[in-house]
């Protein structure tokens, strides 16, 4: 069983880990991860986005259970690390909530899907794409209204909402969202060749993505706020996918595929959108980072620990 894990989970973060060595050797420039993510964000995995969500069966796919199980963990888990980052390390409340966004924002994309696919293969992927589908505009969105009810300073509420609905219509994750949605409601039937191209860049996403980002875990330190980074590490990695065997399996006796889709989503290290967030207020940007980095390399544990669960 042990084998069988690592057989899944190593090849993942073994692609993360040569990224981070290329860029610790200064094989592979800065620069270079910039375009790299550039590329896996902004085209490859918006295609992959696309086809997905143009593929899904929503009446399939889309249980409310499934949605409340995975976000009903997420929003605990920002709560709890709010409360901990006040009570604990003595946080100021802007402070505190970057925290909290980052133990509640999954890296569903660059560690989700990957880590996925290798355990229960490319068909097991569609649950993921429904939470993924929500993911981003639902947390920013709490994160948001939270940060700007805590902090006295800045602008105002429906000028940061405003500000931020902009950047998520520009988002090309957010675009392929989008069309990938209006392809499916309105049932329309696109070219084959143009299909076939887009799959020819959606093929790249995922390997191109997972060096990308062990090439931007190389600017990172854990030095910065690690008491902070482990508490966060664990409400992400442990008590969020908890959470959501419990709701799936317990609550709302949800078939396999969807409890492993919640439960190994909701088991995935902060997603970088923790730091763009963080990075967004100018608060907690250190142990956001921390978070990243510690996350992502306990994770290689904590993916294999709920796969054993699941299985």
């Amino acid at each position: 069983m042990i084998l069988l894990l690592l057989n899944v989970v190593m090849p993942v973060f073994l692609v993360i880990g040569s990224g981070y060595i290329a860029v610790r050797l200064n094989l592979f420039k800065n620069s270079a991860v910039d375009g790299l993510m550039t590329f896996t964000q902004g085209f490859a995995i918006p295609c992959l986005l696309f086809l997905s969500i143009m593929r899904l069966d929503f009446a399939a796919v889309f249980d409310w259970r499934l949605m409340v199980s995975f976000y009903t963990g997420a929003i605990a888990s920002f709560t709890f690390a709010i409360i901990g980052a006040r009570t604990l390390f003595h946080r100021r409340p802007g402070d505190s909530v970057a925290i909290g966004f980052a133990a509640m924002f999954s890296n569903s994309l660059l560690l989700g899907l990957p880590i996925m696919e290798r355990a229960y293969g490319a068909s097991a992927l569609a649950g993921n794409i429904a939470i993924i589908s929500i993911h981003a505009p639902l947390l920013f969105l709490v994160g948001i209204t939270v940060m700007e009810a805590s902090r006295a300073d800045g602008r105002g509420v429906a000028g940061t909402a405003n500000a931020v609905i902009k950047a998520m219509f520009r988002n090309t994750l957010m675009i392929g969202l989008a069309i990938g949605f209006a392809v499916n409601i309105t049932n329309t039937t696109l070219p084959e060749p143009l299909i076939s191209a887009t799959e020819m860049i959606a093929r790249a996403a995922l390997p191109a993505a997972l060096f990308a980002l062990g090439g931007t875990l190389a600017r990172y330190s854990l030095r910065a706020s690690l008491g902070e980074a482990g508490m966060i590490a664990t409400l992400k990695l442990m008590v969020h996918p908890a959470i959501a065997y419990v709701m799936c399996t317990t609550v709302f006796h949800l078939p396999i595929e969807f409890t492993r889709s919640a439960v190994i989503t909701a088991a995935m290290a902060p997603g970088v959108s923790a730091y763009i967030f963080a990075n967004m207020y100018n608060r907690a940007k250190g142990a956001a980072a921390s978070a990243l980095l510690l996350g992502t390399m306990a994770s290689i544990f904590s993916a294999s620990f709920w796969i054993w669960v699941l299985a």
